[in-house]
Order: C-alpha cells, then sequence, then structure tokens
C-alpha cells in the first residue's frame, strides 16, 4: 500500500507542489467543509508548538474531522519509558492521520516507516519542517505572483533553523538566489550548501546584515535564534541579538520585497516593521490553515478534483 506520509519537502516534485498550492488556494476561497467527516486525526507534539499545532487542528476542525493528541509529553507514557514505536502503533489504533513534532532529527522518517496511517513531519528536530514550507511557498507564490527566478535572503540561525533547511530543498525547481545571512556559529551547514551545488541553486553568503546588503530582496525571511538549540548557553547570548530587522533598513528595499518569519519572535524583528506594507509574518501565519487544509486532505488520499 503506498504510504503518503509527509516527511520531506524533498520528496515533492515541481509538479505536486504547484498542485499543492493550487489545492491551498481552493481552501483560502473555501475553508470550511466536511470532507474529512468521520476522520479523526491525532496531533503527538513532544516538543512546544503554538502556530503548528493549532493550525493543524483549526484546518482538522475546518475540515470537519475530529481531533486527539497531546502537546506535554510528560502527560503521556513516553514519560514511563514507553518508545516511540510503541506510542505510534498504539495511536494508529485511534487515528487516520497522525501529526507529530519531535526533538530527535530522522524521528518522522522513523514513524512513517512503523506507521500503518500517514505521519505528517511537524518538525523533528533541526532537521525538517515541510508544513512550514508548504505556507512558505503559499506566501511567496501570493506575494510575487510567481516561485521562479527570486532573490530569497534568509537571514540568521541558519545552522539549526529547519524551516530554511526546508525551503532550501523546495525551492531548488525554481532557479531562486539565495542569499545565506548568519554569523560564523550559525551559518549554513555544509550539508545544506552541497545540496545547493549539487542541484545548481545559486547562493551568496554575509556576515553583515544592513541597507546595502538587502536592497536587492524579493523575499526577507527572518527566523528567531533559537535557544533551546543550544548546548552552550554563552554561544547563544553572543548570537542572540546580531540581527535585528528595523523600519528603516526598508527605506532603499524592493516595492514587492515581503517579510517572512516562521514565528515566533522574539527581538530579530522590530516593532516598527510591524506597520510596513513589506510585513507579511502575520498573514504567512494564517496561510498555514489553507496549506495544512491541503495537506491533511493529501495524505487522506483526497484530491483536488475532490475539493473543486
Amino acid at each position: 500500500m503506498e504510504n503518503r506520509s509527509l516527511v520531506t519537502i524533498a520528496e515533492y516534485s515541481k509538479e505536486k507542489i504547484l498542485y499543492m498550492l493550487e489545492m491551498a488556494k481552493q481552501f483560502e476561497k473555501t475553508p470550511n467543509r466536511k470532507i474529512l467527516q468521520g476522520k479523526v486525526v491525532a496531533t503527538l507534539f513532544f516538543e512546544p508548538s503554538t502556530r503548528t499545532r493549532l493550525s493543524f487542528e483549526t484546518a482538522a476542525n475546518r475540515l470537519g474531522a475530529r481531533v486527539i493528541g497531546f502537546s506535554d509529553p510528560k502527560a503521556t507514557s513516553s514519560s514511563k519509558g514507553e518508545t516511540l514505536k510503541d506510542t505510534i502503533m498504539m495511536v494508529s489504533n485511534y487515528a487516520d492521520v497522525i501529526v507529530m513534532r519531535h526533538h530527535l532529527e530522522g524521528a518522522a522518517r522513523y514513524a512513517s516507516e512503523v506507521s500503518p496511517v500517514p505521519i505528517v513531519n511537524a518538525g523533528d528536530g533541526a532537521n525538517q519542517h515541510p508544513s512550514q514550507t508548504m505556507l512558505d511557498l503559499y506566501s511567496i507564490y501570493k506575494t510575487q505572483g510567481t516561485l521562479e527566478n527570486l532573490n530569497i535572503y534568509l537571514v540568521g540561525d541558519l545552522k539549526y533553523g529547519r524551516t530554511v533547511h526546508s525551503l532550501l530543498m523546495a525551492m531548488r525547481h525554481f532557479n531562486p538566489v539565495f542569499h545565506f545571512i548568519a554569523p560564523e556559529e550559525l551559518k549554513m551547514p555544509e550539508e545544506y550548501k552541497m545540496y545547493c551545488r549539487q542541484n545548481n541553486i545559486r547562493y551568496v553568503e554575509h556576515t553583515d546584515f544592513n541597507e546595502e546588503i538587502i536592497a536587492d530582496a524579493d523575499i526577507l525571511y527572518m527566523t528567531r535564534v533559537q535557544r533551546e538549540r543550544f548546548t552552550d548557553m554563552m554561544e547563544y547570548e553572543r548570537v542572540k541579538n546580531v540581527y535585528i530587522l528595523r523600519s528603516k533598513m526598508l527605506e532603499q528595499t524592493r516595492p514587492n520585497l515581503r517579510i517572512l518569519h516562521p514565528l515566533p519572535r522574539v527581538n530579530e524583528i522590530a516593532y516598527d516593521v510591524d506597520d510596513s506594507p513589506k510585513a507579511y509574518y502575520f498573514q504567512q501565519a494564517l496561510n498555514g490553515l489553507y496549506a495544512r487544509e491541503a495537506i491533511l486532505c493529501d495524505v487522506l488520499g483526497i484530491t483536488l478534483q475532490d475539493i473543486l
């Protein structure tokens, strides 16, 4: 039987990405449908989440599904020593699809191999976050009118930032130019730069972050320096405030520039940026609802034709 899990965006072809964006567009037109009535969606969040968990649960509710699950692993049998395999096998008895966030890289892949129901990766450590990437792609497409030939600037935590890793892989189909802006400690890992070279993705690296550097950006993708990924708190303190986007820095940028951020924000985007028409991060979060409605339907075998 075909495994319809979504573990990594790297498994999506260009055609599949465009197909999923069209599905998201249809759900934006009509988000409330009963197309998943009778289905049960399990949300297993072994790591904290606000937007991802709530938008998946809202997506399920708006499509008529029931939601079960947990947001605190300390309240589950995993705190008693139950293995991930046993948890997945047990929950798959009750649910038609499992949405899972886990702190271990590769946990979603493992879960998809043992689970009899589809797994949707809602983030596995610093590795991948494919549903975030789908809403990022939808946001880019809506604001730029295309995914092709864009200048995309990724700023901040490029070492541990799973959202930027996934976005990099998804954009390989669309001839982007990436600019990686990060301090030495948080540079894009070599494996992803190698991926760029293997897939003919052009990229430029910077350590400076100023008006001149970002003047040609179409998309400015800010990220939070993730305290929870650091084992050395002194290193975190050294880099946490390296890059802060302020409203004044936008004066020379392109009119079509849009600022994205997977949220939560700490202090890497000053509050005065919120009033700029180029700020798009809250609308981006809303787009997550439509992208995740599309993902839930797709892994459950519901096609674009079924929702038109």
